[in-house]
């Protein structure tokens, strides 16, 4: 893997562990989580190229 795909990977994992606790704590509801998760996806597959 590149530098840029494994920086992207760990950004990706960290947001989605930040967008699950958000979840989990009640603040935001299951759209806008899996809005914010394939938010962060796009951004992975855009590293990915």
């Amino acid at each position: 893997m590149s530098d840029d795909l494994d920086d992207a990977v760990a950004q990706f994992l960290s947001d989605y562990n930040s967008a699950m606790k958000e979840y989990e704590k009640g603040y935001v509801d299951a759209d806008a989580t899996l809005s914010v998760i394939d938010a962060h996806i796009d951004e992975l597959r855009e590293a990915r190229k």
